[in-house]
């Protein structure tokens, strides 16, 4: 039986996720960005929470650990970065399976946001909880990795399938979509573009996206095919998302 996704907004830009298994009826949050927004979530579904599945330390993605556990005695697991400032009961690392029930998430290494950043990848069910290692048309700031390492997890998410649903968990696609204009003229950036402000115009969420989408748009996945605008004809792959990486650092637009 497939997995269930509750998704709902918290903070100022946050995404928060409860996955149920719907064979066991077992549920999991992705981080704890609000506490509050979490439990909260928990009574408007009725889910009974087993697991809360960290992606990294950042407070806004562990900052509820300990009172979330507190409310609901759900073990945590996720990578051992997240003892930096909260509560952990099991550390991660890639290719380690998490369990929900009957449904099974792989821990596929994504630093590069933060040294430890991982992501739990549900093959069966074709979805991804990616953190802030990719955003619908960006991905996260190099706080603490090198742009290797983090083309080298944006690469392994770019091998999914492309039909897999990606939950990113911040709402940064319409400041991601005007930076992609900048630097990406295809037809296919602009029609996703557009897509994008008529979607935020209503009020609605850009996310979740897919790897499929992500491939054909989002400029850091593009990042090879745009070396030669940004003088660097000849680039390699990691050199090319560097520079594209701190063009979006610099972009003000």
């Amino acid at each position: 039986m497939p997995i269930r996704v509750h998704q709902f907004a918290c903070l100022s830009d946050n995404y928060g996720y409860l996955v149920r298994d719907e064979a066991t009826g077992l549920a999991a949050a992705i981080d704890t960005p609000d506490a509050d927004a979490v439990l909260q979530a928990l009574r408007d579904t009725g889910w009974p929470l087993a697991l809360i599945m960290n992606t990294h330390w950042h407070p806004d993605h562990a900052g509820g650990n300990a009172a979330v556990k507190a409310a609901t005695g759900a073990k945590i697991v996720g990578p051992q970065e997240v003892t930096r400032i909260a509560p952990l009961d099991q550390a991660l690392s890639e290719g380690e399976t998490v369990m929900l029930g009957e449904a099974a998430f792989t821990v596929i290494d994504t630093g590069g946001h933060t040294l430890g950043h991982i992501s739990y990848y549900d093959a069966a069910d074709h979805a991804v909880f990616v953190g802030d290692t990719l955003f619908a048309l960006g991905c996260g700031r190099l706080f603490e990795g090198t742009a290797e390492q983090m083309w080298t997890s944006l690469s392994k998410l770019a091998a999914l399938p492309d039909e897999t649903a990606v939950y990113c968990a911040h709402e940064y696609t319409a400041a991601n979509a005007r930076f992609a204009l900048s630097v990406d003229h295809d037809p296919v950036v602009k029609a996703r573009t557009e897509q994008v402000f008529a979607a935020r115009a209503r009020g609605e969420p850009t996310v979740p996206t897919t790897i499929g989408a992500e491939k054909a748009a989002n400029p850091f996945l593009r990042a090879p095919l745009l070396a030669a605008g940004l003088g660097l004809k000849g680039a390699a792959p990691a050199q090319a998302f560097a520079a594209v990486r701190a063009a979006k650092d610099a972009f003000t637009g």
